[in-house]
């Protein structure tokens, strides 16, 4: 299938353009690590996917109250408790990931062609900070504060779809999530295009493993910026 009918690409954000497992680690490391011992990486990043996403599927919490009491869950689970304040002080980190080394150039390439979007489980001012970081304007950024739920729920995108006054087959989503993004996108008949970045750490990272099939695959932003022409 070509690209001709496609007027607007949706990004997921953080995953995708921002390295959040690099910036949660950083923070989560100094939290989890007792009398000389650390938690590996691996098992941080796992707990914290199901933490997380037991939260959002639950009655709509903001997402800095997702990232705070996600690592309180994780503390809970490791038996090394965590304060609300530390869980506050670590949702505030996400401010300071950064993005991946080829999504600035990327998305650059695509905004001369296409018009941009974002749809995040994110709160709009955390949004408002990274947001300066990604290097381009987006025509369209669809939270989950704005629609009180997080992906997967179909409402996240159907609301993108509403707001862009294009119908489904005219925009393409690019994620890494199989789980937050391919299979509902799937669902509603959105074409879509994994970004399989796979995890530094072993196992599936920070997001909750999903089975999905996608339109299209690839590793990196720079390969679909070469893919959609």
């Amino acid at each position: 299938m070509g690209f001709d009918s496609v007027r607007l690409i949706t990004f997921d954000c953080y995953g995708t353009l921002i390295d959040w497992e690099s910036g949660m680690l950083a923070a989560m490391r100094p939290m989890f690590s007792r009398d000389g011992h650390a938690v590996p990486n691996a098992q941080l990043l796992k707990h914290y996917g199901e933490a997380e996403a037991e939260l959002e599927a639950g009655p709509y919490l903001p997402y800095r109250g997702v990232l705070s009491r996600s690592v309180q869950e994780m503390g809970r689970r490791l038996g090394i408790p965590l304060s609300a304040r530390q869980g506050a002080a670590f949702a505030e980190t996400l401010v300071r990931w950064e993005p991946f080394p080829d999504t600035v150039a990327a998305l650059k390439t695509r905004a001369q062609n296409f018009r941009m979007g974002i749809i995040s489980n994110v709160d709009d001012e955390l949004f408002a900070q990274t947001r300066k970081k990604l290097g381009v304007e987006f025509d369209l950024v669809v939270t989950a504060e704005q629609v009180r739920s997080y992906k997967p729920a179909l409402g996240n995108f159907e609301e993108a779809l509403r707001r862009s006054s294009l119908n489904k087959n005219q925009m393409l989503h690019a994620a890494q999530s199989l789980y937050h993004d391919i299979a509902p996108t799937n669902a509603l008949g959105i074409r879509n295009v994994w970004i399989d970045r796979a995890s530094a750490q072993p196992g599936s990272g920070a997001a909750k493993p999903g089975v999905a099939q996608p339109t299209y695959r690839v590793r990196t932003l720079a390969e679909l910026a070469a893919l959609v022409v």
